[in-house]
């Protein structure tokens, strides 16, 4: 290669390089963004932010995604307030399903679901019932046993009211005729403590958190068609004989009054990081399903929820 077929071949490289760099920016917040969280810190939703907030951080090095937290009521104190924060395509939410649907039919919020703008659905996860290593309950079965034995004895710790969790847990009751007690928490990351301490007999949680926890947790039955590869000797609840495949969604929500044109720009740059292959990773060794849906999608989707979470609703005595 002569000198002068070199320096062509420099500055194409540059020149690709430049392309790549500018299409990057294009796609970049121009400001930090806020990104507003409704549970407590070591959660699920705390983790995937956290997720987010690293790979953003790569991609678009001259902002920063910076994390508030602002917990209670199961999510339903942050969900009330966001639409008072500014509607300036910087500030983002972290919502969740089944809790901004159900939530509102009991009343007790100060929000409605119509008042929640999601922009990008980003992860799921499966149901799972969580014990400690220790607990003398190593089967589906043996709970059952010990449920029908002592009617409301066992208890189990959840995220919130009205949520995921909630739902899960009287699903467990009435699929498996037992009776157990359900025991609210903030998030994920507040009942951790009650779990690991034996303060309660387990967990109504997701399969994140037993995997989360390796070693210390244990789930004896996922939601989930077939069975999680890092949890191999979790049964579903499919194997056991029950038509149950469900579990909590994860998203972002902006401020309703966001121009159009800014919700667009914050799903699609959500959707460029959850199709990046560090994200699939990271998100398979935390236990995460991603999904993908963006403002392109969102009217059927939320519409197919609100749909499928009536019957969750009915279960939990809601919207009568």
């Amino acid at each position: 290669m002569n000198r002068r077929t070199f320096s062509i071949a420099v500055f194409a490289l540059g020149s690709a390089f430049a392309a790549s760099q500018a299409a990057a920016q294009a796609w970049c917040p121009e400001k930090n963004v806020l990104y507003w969280q409704a549970f407590p810190a070591g959660g699920e939703s705390d983790i995937a932010a956290r997720h987010q907030q690293l790979l953003l951080k790569k991609k678009c090095p001259a902002i920063e995604t910076i994390v508030q937290y602002k917990p209670g009521a199961g999510g339903g104190l942050m969900w009330a307030q966001m639409n008072a924060l500014p509607a300036d395509g910087y500030n983002v939410v972290g919502v969740n399903l089944p809790h901004i649907v159900l939530q509102p039919l009991e009343g007790q919020v100060q929000y409605k679901t119509e008042d929640i703008t999601p922009v990008y659905w980003f992860h799921y996860t499966p149901d799972a019932i969580i014990v400690t290593e220790g607990s003398p309950i190593k089967t589906f079965s043996d709970l059952v046993k010990m449920a029908k034995a002592k009617p409301g004895d066992l208890t189990f710790a959840g995220s919130g009211t009205n949520s995921a969790n909630h739902a899960a847990h009287e699903k467990l009751n009435q699929v498996a005729g037992i009776k157990t007690t359900y025991v609210p928490f903030k998030g994920t990351g507040d009942l951790t403590t009650a779990v690991l301490g034996s303060h309660v007999t387990g967990a109504m949680s997701y399969s994140a958190f037993a995997i989360n926890n390796k070693g210390k947790l244990r789930a004896i039955a996922v939601a989930m068609d077939k069975r999680h590869p890092l949890l191999p000797d979790t049964p579903t609840f499919k194997e056991l004989g029950f038509d149950w495949i469900d579990g909590a969604y994860r998203g972002i929500g902006m401020p309703k009054s966001t121009p159009a044109a800014a919700r667009k720009r914050m799903s699609d740059l959500w959707a460029t990081l959850n199709n990046d292959p560090e994200m699939k990773e990271l998100a398979f060794k935390s236990g995460f399903e991603l999904v993908n849906v963006g403002v392109d999608k969102m009217e059927p989707f939320m519409r197919e929820r609100a749909k499928a979470y009536t019957e969750v609703a009915k279960r939990l005595g809601l919207g009568k």
